[in-house]
């Protein structure tokens, strides 16, 4: 009895076997015909089958839909060989999109018997899609690797799109452009709020009178006796004596906070380029703290002191500068580095906020309004 096994039938519609392994199949199936174990060579070869058909033998089916020029050969759109240089691919493609292009369609024309407008359209796209795949090196690079490992399907579909979904600019351009608006921002924020703060103080009466007795004994203020054309108005007298005060305010009066003078420093991009210059400055300071205060056991200083009330506070740096020269030797005087000392502070300061709040007469008409009206009633009292 002859055994007889399809290939088709096991590998289905991926036929990948060559025409030679298949006779020498058949010529061992005749060879094993004639003997008694004629179903244990059929096992034996059909288990054969199935093992060459799952072996990563090259496949003929990885040029498909979606990827490249599809199931075309991109150099056979062209009609270039994978040994063209860039030069040949162009000047294939301009003759090419010259003669497909949509717009050179003309019915009965030479070269286009049986051709329609969408036709030429498909060919003009995949003319174009060929050339934008070979004239990249990169792209090009990609491509020849697939036709040369058809088995690795899908990295190839993963390379192909994340080639056609990266972003064609820099991401480290896109990165440093946004730092810098953001640091343009910063800056130009922080000086407007600064001048908001000079202006405020400039129409204080306590620091004006004292900005025009300074600018009066720098002799700023002196009007001297302007004629003919050089006469000014009063206005413009006016203009310049508000100049003079501002610029002796900024320069007197030391704003902290968020209203202080702004600084380049402070701005994100000069604190990222100057952050491995922060960074090493911080190890060293902290391998320095563990090395005086906790191997040494030295008594620490007023600076240290202050710092570990600052810490305790939870309050910026900034914040804690703001506060004046009494406060902070207050501070010093209390001992509230230590931990003891600083709970029965806060304890203190909160039960004084407590007795300030319950006394307030402004306190007490907000707990009145909250109980008898409250933020979600409507109510035409106008206060």
């Amino acid at each position: 009895m002859r055994a007889v096994v399809r290939l088709d039938d096991v590998v289905g519609d991926h036929t990948l076997l060559r025409a030679p392994v298949a006779t020498e199949m058949a010529t061992v199936t005749e060879g094993c015909s004639g003997n008694g174990g004629g179903s244990t060579v059929q096992s034996w070869l059909l288990f054969s089958v199935l093992m060459l058909a799952t072996s990563p033998l090259p496949v003929a089916w990885a040029l498909v839909e979606g990827l490249y020029c599809g199931t075309e050969v991109c150099y056979d759109v062209l009609g270039v060989t994978r040994e063209a240089s860039k030069a040949e691919i162009a000047r294939a493609y301009r003759q090419l999109a010259r003669r497909y292009h949509p717009d050179r369609f003309r019915p009965g024309d030479q070269g286009s018997e049986g051709e329609t407008l969408e036709s030429f359209q498909q060919k003009f796209l995949l003319v174009a899609t060929a050339y934008e795949t070979l004239k990249d090196e990169d792209s090009r690079r990609d491509y020849d690797y697939m036709l040369d490992h058809p088995e690795e399907y899908y990295q190839h579909y993963y390379t192909y799109y994340r080639r056609r979904l990266t972003p064609k600019v820099d991401v480290r351009i896109v990165i440093l452009v946004t730092i810098c608006a953001i640091s343009i921002f910063q800056y130009y924020s922080w000086h407007s709020s600064y001048n908001e703060a000079i202006n405020c103080l400039a129409n204080v009466p306590k620091y004006r009178i004292q900005a025009t007795i300074i600018a009066k004994e720098q002799g700023l203020l002196n009007r001297t006796k302007e004629k003919g054309k050089n006469r000014r108005s009063k206005e413009e007298i006016r203009e310049q004596e508000e100049e003079v005060i501002r610029d002796i305010i900024k320069t007197k009066i030391d704003i902290k906070g968020g209203y202080q003078k702004p600084n380049l420093s402070d701005i994100l991009l000069c604190q990222i380029l100057l952050f491995p210059c922060y960074l090493i400055s911080y190890v060293a300071w902290y391998v320095s703290w563990v090395y005086h205060f906790t191997i040494c056991r030295e008594e620490y200083g007023d600076q240290e002191k202050l710092y570990i009330i600052r810490r305790y506070m939870k309050i910026s740096q900034s914040q804690f500068d703001s506060m004046d020269e009494l406060t902070r030797q207050s501070f010093l005087e209390k001992q509230l580095w230590i931990k003891e000392n600083y709970e029965l502070y806060k304890a203190e300061q909160e039960e004084e906020m407590k007795a300030k709040m319950a006394t307030d007469p402004k306190m007490k008409r907000y707990r009145r309004w909250r109980k008898n009206e409250g933020p979600g009633r409507l109510t035409f009292i106008d206060d």
